[in-house]
């Protein structure tokens, strides 16, 4: 069992939130949270971080009042939860993990109804509508439907309902997942400047740079708290234990896949042209230079919250991936793209969603489509999967022209969406069935396919569970197991990870670098800046215009500064978005 981290700081002074030993269980499951305590405090941001089914979302429903704890006691703004749960709701703000607005509703609709439900008067709404509408910069959009705005702007909307009656606390459940790079900043540095006023932030998070940038952490792990207290002291615990392997010959998806096989390596990803990794406390440096090749040149790099997190919760899963090995091999033959896009544009009435976007991917490569909510880039996408006619241009798969062959085409693909796009009220055995069918696969073959699935991806405890009420990373598993049953050659992930914890992450990306290596091409669209990392290359777009293409390394370069000698992915994305708004305003 991993050891606990004791808190390093006092939190005393400004105490918001006093956790004492909190158990909570449902019916005969694992129990969801088990003696948890810990402090969250006021003029702060306390980040919740964990795996999927840690209990972060409990634990927030546990301190709102909504649910009560089986066991120990929760105290909020001097409120006992059991006892006076009406009073702490009145002083607290929250935003749920899942849109809790009203989507056939406008902006200004959705303001008037969360006034009511939170009983602001009537005299002090304009000027509270004004404020939150100028500070989430939504003034130009209130008589937009909800439904319609994009991911940022709806987080910005939420955010701004859960703020109107001033809040002393707030409680903010993974309100950056879905929500592009530019729009988390932007919310990010709203909420900083929340605590300023001196209220107090709980904000639950799947990206561990959001956790690096809390004032304190709290981790938890199969509903244990492992950690409490300022990010750098969890990130610490991996200092002069992060490396970079860099000048890999060949393939740097078999170069991680063959260094994550070895002892001593804890955990590893790919990070442009390069393969960063964490190693054990006992791992020599003398046997790491062996692993990747004698071309291959290793140096210490600086450590990052998220090598602590994974190598905290015990490592990553490796780099063997059942599904790749028992994938055909895609033989390379005439050496043609498997995916293309020749000047691609969608008009929807006046408006031109994507407009000339053109690029092609071999065989064996990952690209990356990558830009800011309502950029166009899902257009472009559903576009390229037969999902969307395209206005002008053409798009081709495997061969196949989408107009002309569209079945052809979309026989040899497979389509994992940005939403779980399962049959929730069917079960993991009948989705498996359903989408076997779907992709064509009959008699032997259909149950040889299916009984692959349950084994690799060990559905069989599960198979006649709803798929709507699997964890979120068991429904990735089988949106997944659905999409490549019929071995397709061509692979379209829509965000496919979104709100997935990096365990989860890095298992994903295993099955994916591994059936890349047997030959299947891949298109991704994701807000995750790490995974765009591991494309081989990456259009980004922007006002439905590509106005980037190149390596993720290209990109990086193309923005490097010397006040910024090495950006980030995240860097080379707002540089670019920034420069293409420079230019158009010129």
């Amino acid at each position: 069992m991993t050891d606990r981290i004791p808190s390093t700081d006092d939190d005393a002074r400004s105490e918001f939130v006093r956790l004492a030993d909190v158990s909570k269980s449902f019916g005969q499951a694992a129990q969801a949270l088990k003696d948890v305590s810990g402090i969250i405090s006021g003029g702060r941001i306390t980040g919740l971080v964990g795996p999927d089914g840690a209990g972060k979302t409990t634990l927030i429903r546990l301190i709102t009042g909504l649910m009560q704890p089986d066991g120990g006691s929760i105290n909020v703004l001097g409120f006992d939860t059991k006892l006076h749960a009406p009073s702490i709701q009145a002083l607290i703000g929250y935003m749920p993990q899942r849109f809790g607005l009203y989507e056939d509703l406008t902006v200004q609709e959705n303001l008037n109804l969360y006034a009511d439900l939170r009983s602001l008067p009537l005299g002090e709404r304009p000027a509270a509508f004004d404020e939150l509408l100028t500070f989430t910069d939504l003034k130009r959009f209130t008589g937009r439907l909800a439904g319609q705005l994009s991911g940022g702007m709806k987080q910005k909307l939420g955010l701004a309902c859960a703020l109107l009656k001033k809040p002393r606390l707030l409680l903010l459940d993974e309100p950056g997942v879905g929500v592009d790079p530019i729009s988390r900043r932007d919310l990010w540095k709203m909420v900083k400047d929340l605590t300023k006023d001196g209220i107090g932030v709980l904000w639950s998070t799947a990206y561990l740079d959001e956790a690096e940038a809390c004032d304190k952490v709290l981790l938890l792990n199969k509903g244990e708290l492992l950690f409490s207290g300022p990010p750098a002291d969890l990130t610490n615990r991996v200092k002069d234990r992060v490396f970079k392997f860099t000048g890999i010959s060949g393939s740097r998806r078999q170069a991680l896949s063959k260094i994550l096989e070895q002892q001593g390596v804890v955990d590893g990803v790919i990070q442009g042209d390069a393969v960063r990794i964490v190693t054990s406390a006992e791992a020599k440096r003398s046997e790491l230079t062996k692993i990747a090749g004698n071309t291959a040149k290793i140096r210490a790099t600086e450590p990052r919250f998220e090598d602590a997190f994974v190598d905290m919760l015990g490592g990553g899963p490796g780099g063997r991936s059942k599904l790749a090995e028992a994938a055909t091999r895609l033989d390379d033959q005439n050496g043609k793209p498997v995916i293309e896009a020749h000047g691609l544009t969608k008009n929807f009435g006046d408006f031109t969603a994507a407009k000339d976007i053109t690029f092609d991917i071999p065989r064996g490569q990952i690209f990356g489509l990558l830009g800011p909510n309502g950029a166009g880039k899902s257009t472009t996408f559903k576009m390229l999967c037969g999902l969307l006619k395209p206005t002008q241009g053409e798009g081709r798969v495997a061969g196949f022209d989408l107009r002309r062959d569209g079945a052809e085409a979309r026989n040899r693909l497979g389509y994992m969406a940005q939403k779980f796009s399962l049959y929730g009220d069917l079960s993991v055995g009948q989705n498996l069935d359903f989408f076997a069918g779907v992709y064509g696969l009959s008699g032997s073959r259909k149950r040889e396919r299916v009984s692959l699935m349950n084994e690799i991806f060990s559905f069989a405890a599960r198979d006649n569970l709803p798929a709507k009420d699997l964890p979120l990373g068991l429904k990735q598993r089988l949106a997944l197991a659905c999409a490549v049953m019929h071995e397709p050659e061509a692979l379209f992930l829509d965000e496919p990870t979104s709100g997935v914890d990096p365990i989860t992450r890095r298992e994903f990306w295993t099955h994916i670098n591994g059936l890349v290596e047997k030959g299947v091409t891949v298109l991704v669209t994701t807000h995750f800046m790490d995974e765009a990392e591991y494309c081989d290359r990456i259009s980004l777009i922007y006002r439905g215009r590509s106005i980037a293409l190149g390596s993720p390394d290209e990109l990086k370069a193309g923005v490097a500064t010397k006040a910024q000698p090495d950006p980030t992915m995240e860097d080379a994305f707002i540089a670019l978005v920034e420069a293409s708004e420079r230019e158009a305003a010129a």
